[in-house]
């Protein structure tokens, strides 16, 4: 194979692209000048949607005149959701917000582009990684050039007027962008070659059945997992039977408004609470059990505190709210039958909330210590006998065993078991807290989560759908952060323990 210094440029397109100005070679400065003036045309000063003829626009819509000297006869990819809600025009609000989301796309591609151009970074294999950023860029580049055009037959058609149409701008960030990407396609060739790397197209042609057998599970991700995403638009529309789901009037952010009025922070707190002390304390509690039953040397005490640990997951929620009634029920409880023999007071539990943290944690921890229990066992029973037998050698006693063979071995199960957990810290346990709680507004204040008081308001309140879904993206987006933020510290420590 030729050194990458014998390499001879080839004649025609390539030569040109592989000229070098400035220190880099054109085709790859045509990807920057391509990234730095689509961010220039980006700025909130420069309008890529304008409207023609506005006021008899505005007026055959039927709209008062204070809301009319609101709008304007322009407007960036900034303001646009503006003109949808003021104008009502909620059919046009899922293609106006999926052109918002990737106008915020392309300006953080090409962001990222020029970090990585200006903030030089040591690869492995030459400028491809770079490459595939400034592909990148320019891909989310044309993605939103070509949805803004089509915006403009698919909004007017919706208004039923031909008065919306793009700025010339829109075709230059188009233009620009496709001979941006085909500079760095034609330099990126010669450098593939060079690292024996192959694009995607050379894989699917090589792999081709390994990629077949993945269509099955990339139709069910599809259809289940991201599909169901287009619904987060209802978490800004006011929803009603008249306009439909994809029609109804677009609110902006009046429906997470409503869940600051109704006390964010004590839901947030709750939630994140709860379910931090049923990580934290069940993932410590399910190790110490895994450990203790990993040492149990008869086989039959060994099997049956495994089932009997394992028994409680299986208790169905109904049930349980039943054995909690039974327990704490003021007049005839056990509890407080226990209290009344031994010559104390009855406590009235479902009229005092600070026992109910407790309780609910217990009963949380009673119910899934088996389940969890049984990943760590399983891990743990996988550790070579021969770390422990060359231990007893060294003469190690059993605590000793476990903190240095037994506890380093599972921290990698327990880092990814918490990693995952973390995910979900604002989904509550709904049928736990249902079924202990139910309606007793007393217990509110120490008990509410996110998603009792979801089933609240969409059972209680009429046409609720778009504040159900805003509490949902509420927790979905603070899950997502808080995941990042733990892997990347998590990676920063150990990166063989980070998810990604």
């Amino acid at each position: 194979m030729k050194s990458k210094e014998n390499q001879k440029p080839e004649p025609g397109l390539t030569a040109i692209f592989e000229k070098e100005y400035l220190g880099k070679k054109l085709g790859l400065l045509a990807g920057i000048v391509a990234s730095v003036i689509t961010l220039l045309l980006s700025i909130p000063f420069v309008q890529w949607i304008y409207i023609n003829n506005p006021n008899s626009l505005f007026k055959s819509m039927g709209l008062k005149e204070d809301v009319i000297s609101k709008l304007m006869s322009s407007y960036n990819l900034y303001d646009i959701l503006t003109f949808v809600k003021l104008t009502k025009q909620g059919n046009i609000g899922l293609f106006t917000m999926i052109l918002v989301l990737l106008f915020i796309a392309s300006i953080y591609f090409n962001i990222v582009l020029l970090v990585r151009v200006f903030v030089k970074k040591k690869e492995s294999k030459g400028n491809l990684h770079l490459y595939f950023t400034v592909k990148s860029a320019m891909v989310f580049n044309v993605i939103l050039s070509v949805a803004a055009i089509i915006f403009m037959p698919f909004a007017n058609k919706k208004i039923g007027a031909d008065a919306i149409f793009v700025s010339p701008i829109v075709y230059v960030i188009l233009l620009i962008s496709i001979l941006a990407y085909i500079s760095v396609m034609t330099i990126e060739k010669r450098e593939r070659e060079i690292y024996r790397e192959h694009g995607l197209f050379h894989e699917l042609r090589k792999n081709w059945v390994l990629f077949a057998m993945l269509i099955p599970a990339a139709v069910y991700l599809l259809i289940n997992n991201y599909l169901p995403m287009v619904g987060v638009y209802y978490a800004f529309t006011s929803f009603n039977f008249r306009d439909g789901l994809w029609a109804s009037p677009f609110v902006g952010m009046k429906n997470f408004e409503y869940l600051l009025k109704a006390d964010l922070f004590k839901l947030t707190k709750n939630t994140i609470l709860y379910n931090f002390v049923f990580i934290s304390l069940g993932n410590i509690l399910q190790i110490v059990f895994a450990i203790f039953v990993s040492q149990v040397g008869v086989r039959w005490f060994k099997k049956t505190s495994q089932t009997l640990m394992f028994m409680p997951y299986f208790v169905s929620f109904v049930i349980l709210k039943v054995l909690v009634y039974n327990l704490f029920e003021y007049d005839s409880g056990v509890v407080n039958t226990m209290v009344v023999a031994m010559g104390g007071q009855k406590i009235d539990f479902y009229n005092t909330p600070h026992y109910w943290p407790f309780l609910i944690t217990i009963f949380y921890i009673w119910k899934n210590i088996g389940y969890g229990m049984v990943v760590y066992l399983a891990t743990i029973m996988g550790i070579s006998d021969e770390y422990y037998d060359a231990a007893k050698v060294d003469g190690a006693n059993i605590i000793q065993q476990i903190r240095y063979i037994t506890l380093p071995l599972i921290k990698p199960t327990f880092i990814i078991l918490f990693l995952f957990s973390l995910g979900s810290i604002m989904k509550g346990q709904f049928e736990l807290f249902y079924q202990m709680v139910g309606t007793n507004g007393v217990l509110y204040n120490a008990t509410d989560i996110f998603d009792t008081y979801v089933y609240r308001i969409t059972t209680t309140q009429p046409l609720s759908i778009g504040i159900g879904t805003a509490a949902g993206l509420y927790q979905s987006l603070f899950g997502f952060i808080l995941i990042l933020v733990t892997n990347y510290v998590v990676k920063k420590k150990n990166s063989d323990y980070a998810l990604f």
